[in-house]
């Protein structure tokens, strides 16, 4: 095989130097934020602003209001770090028991075996012992589980640092390769929970407020009233910034690990050449650097100097890291790669490849994924017709928008499910299982852009309900409720790059798991496999009706609570008085944590259950089907909820005499409107985004256990003798 133009140690030096220029431009980030005071008195630059941020263009000057900002940010804050650290304190619990079963189920395949075994890429070489596997698996798991932890923990500490701050800023304008998997396991066992439990907290307080704010007492959205507000603002935090987060960490972990495990049994890894295994790790140090470019274009080169500039800016930012991307890849594939090498696929011949194809396979899945944030722009912007569609069938009530909105959502699923049937034939074809993997990273390579368009929506949506709830001038909260319509887009948008990425890395662990189990053919035509297929393609439904149940009981509780409020405590409708919203932090917390764990336990025990029971080739036909049920249930529940959410800010803003049409706030299309809207929300924020975690975790934890399910699985058909 011909030799890398990159040397071993030159690898060695890039990718830390990547992950540290990315942490340093954050903290630049972070810093440049902390010049916009939150409370009174005059800052030296502001930003580049000599005039204290009090005084904006009206002459408005209401101390009393920013100090209001203040403590708004800081009771949204503190419940936010309140509900994530008793979270992961059940999480703790949760990874030291699952952290028992990685080291004793995979101990068990060797008898916890100390002495080296024949390597299964060369088998004339020794490798690392079973227990070894074990308890490198275990580490890693443990590992992956506190770097997603402290993944969501920061995200939610940036976007609740940065809410008040945005809000008054819009007064001024607008070897052991196997053993790596097991880090993906944990990142993505902490992503499940976050996002599951995230998603319940911010849904029952969204659906509490809207039903008995909105909808029966017709008070504002974020008015300081409402009970339920607080609760809202932190369900933003939690569930949209952290839950995503740990989600986007879970799919770049997973898809590096089955890049690895896959290409450590291929001519790398029989070779030893660190600077090929490292290419996915190059590919993603590569898209951090691009990232960053992006950023100086997106905030330097094109200054927003208007509303209708910043949803293009944001769409800007994703072409700009796409092309920029593309011609990484080429270097990388160039530099870092021999000319020919080959991968091995069990039960056929090694196929060979060359490093060009590569390219392909990367771009390949980059340029899916512009393709999906397009498609999923264009059916939950408010600006395209699909979405107005949506409002205009408010005119004759909730029935008619509901039937309209799921429409779109099944729509929506067409572009980009053939978006990723097109890059996984094309990467398949080139470079089998590796193909995939590495073109799933394609897809995530510019995920700091991604991630960053996504906390957008959240953050703004905060600054909107503080100056709401500060009682600042119509003029500040017309500013929040544009950057919000924005958000909206941007966040659906970072959804179907979360879905999009979730398949293909879902595909690359299967293939990862079916050569680790030494599975040469899944056949679904077997009934073995053919069962596990249709019970796969029957778990996103279940895992969704059961977080839909979920927020619906939450909700239930929610709604319950703030009537109570509003009929029992007096001048609160006058606003003479405050409400209690500690109480309905509480309602939400206590729910979104005792409702988590079934959904939880469903994905995690599955895989364990059917491998020991019926096998690895039972388990492959779940995952299989799991794949390609969930995907396309996950892209039309978020883009469904998306759409009806947009609909409703359509008809709120009324910037068109078509919007004015169906208005103003509290009409009777509005209230239809509003309905869609709070079925959407657990849809899209709670049942969508979290099944994609789904179709990965069981991946990535059949990949684990795939020497125990080869070696023991399979114990019900053995006792049947089939």
């Amino acid at each position: 095989m011909a030799a890398t133009l990159l040397s071993a140690l030159l690898v060695e030096i890039l990718i830390p130097v990547a992950a540290l220029i990315g942490m340093v431009f954050a903290l630049i980030q972070w810093f440049l934020v902390s010049r916009v005071s939150v409370g009174g008195g005059q800052a030296s630059i502001n930003n580049g602003y000599d005039q204290s941020l009090l005084d904006d263009e009206e002459g408005y000057d209401d101390a009393e209001a920013v100090a209001l900002c203040a403590e708004i940010q800081n009771a949204i804050s503190e419940g936010a770090e309140s509900f994530l650290i008793t979270e992961y304190q059940y999480l703790g619990i949760f990874m030291a028991v699952f952290s028992v079963f990685i080291f004793l189920f995979l101990g068990s395949v060797g008898g916890f075996s100390t002495k080296w075994v024949s390597c299964k890429a060369n088998p004339s070489e020794l490798c690392a012992p079973p227990l070894a596997n074990a308890l490198f698996s275990t580490v890693a798991f443990i590992l992956g589980a506190l770097t997603s932890t402290l993944s969501g923990y920061l995200g939610m500490k940036i976007a609740t640092y940065a809410n008040a701050r945005t809000t008054l800023e819009a007064r001024k304008g607008v070897g052991l390769y196997e053993s790596i998997a097991g880090y993906g396991l944990g990142g993505s066992s902490v992503a499940l929970f976050g996002r599951v439990g995230g998603g319940i907290y911010t849904k029952a307080a969204d659906v509490g407020a809207d039903l008995v704010g909105k909808v029966e007492r017709n008070i504002p959205e974020d008015d300081p009233r409402n009970p339920a507000v607080i609760a809202d603002n932190v369900g933003d935090n939690v569930g949209d910034i952290a839950g995503m987060g740990a989600d986007l960490f879970g799919s770049f972990a997973e898809s590096s690990c089955a890049a690895l495990v896959v290409s450590s049994i291929s001519s790398f890894g029989a070779d030893r050449d660190f600077v090929a295994m490292s290419f996915p790790l190059l590919i993603s140090s590569a898209g951090i650097v691009v990232c960053l470019i992006t950023t100086i274009f997106a905030t330097d080169l094109f200054v927003i100097k208007s509303v209708k500039e910043i949803e293009p800016s944001l769409k800007r930012q994703l072409v700009i890291s796409t092309v920029l991307m593309t011609l990484a890849i080429a270097a990388v594939c160039y530099l870092a790669l021999p000319s020919t090498f080959t991968i091995n696929v069990v039960g056929h011949q090694p196929k060979v490849v060359k490093n060009w194809k590569l390219f392909f396979c990367v771009g390949s899945g980059l340029w899916a994924g512009l393709i999906i944030g397009y498609t999923t722009e264009y059916f939950t912007s408010n600006a395209y017709q699909p979405v107005r569609d949506v409002a205009d069938s408010c005119r004759t009530g909730a029935a008619t928008n509901v039937i309209f909105g799921l429409a779109l959502g099944y729509k929506s699923v067409i572009i980009p499910v053939l978006a990723i049937a097109v890059a996984i034939f094309l990467s398949f074809s080139l470079a089998a299982m590796y193909g995939i993997a590495v073109a799933a990273l394609g897809m995530l390579s510019t995920l700091a852009t991604g991630l960053a368009i996504d906390a957008y929506g959240p953050i703004s949506d905060n600054a909107g309900g503080i100056a709401e709830m500060a009682g600042m001038p119509h003029k500040v909260r017309e500013r929040t409720d544009a950057l919000d319509a924005a958000g909206n887009t941007t966040a659906a948008i970072g959804k179907g790059f979360a879905i999009g990425s979730a398949a293909l890395v879902s595909l690359a662990l299967f293939g990862a798991f079916v050569s680790r189990a030494g599975i040469a053919v899944v056949d679904v035509i077997q009934p073995k496999e053919f069962v596990g297929l249709i019970v796969g393609a029957m778990l996103p439904y279940w895992f969704s009706a059961m977080t839909m149940k979920s927020v619906g009981k939450a909700a239930l509780a929610m709604v319950e609570e703030v009537r109570r409020q509003f009929n029992t405590i007096p001048g609160l409708m006058e606003g003479t008085v405050k409400p209690d919203y500690k109480r309905c932090v509480k309602i939400s917390t206590d729910a979104s944590l005792r409702e988590m764990i079934p959904p939880g336990a469903l994905v995690m025990l599955t895989p364990l259950i059917v491998g020991t029971l019926f096998g690895s080739s039972t388990l492959a036909g779940l995952l299989a089907g799991a794949l390609v049920s969930g995907v396309q249930i996950a892209i039309s529940a978020s883009n469904t909820g998306g759409a009806w959410d947009n609909a409703k800010k359509y008809i709120e803003a009324g910037a068109s005499d078509h919007a004015r049409s169906l208005g103003p706030k509290g009409s009777d299309a509005h209230k239809a409107a509003v309905i869609g809207d709070t079925v959407g929300d657990p849809l899209k924020d709670t049942s969508g985004p979290s099944l994609n975690i789904l179709i990965k975790l069981m991946a990535v934890e059949s990949l684990v256990f795939a020497p125990f399910f080869a070696a023991h699985g399979g114990i019900f058909f053995k006792w049947l003798n089939i």
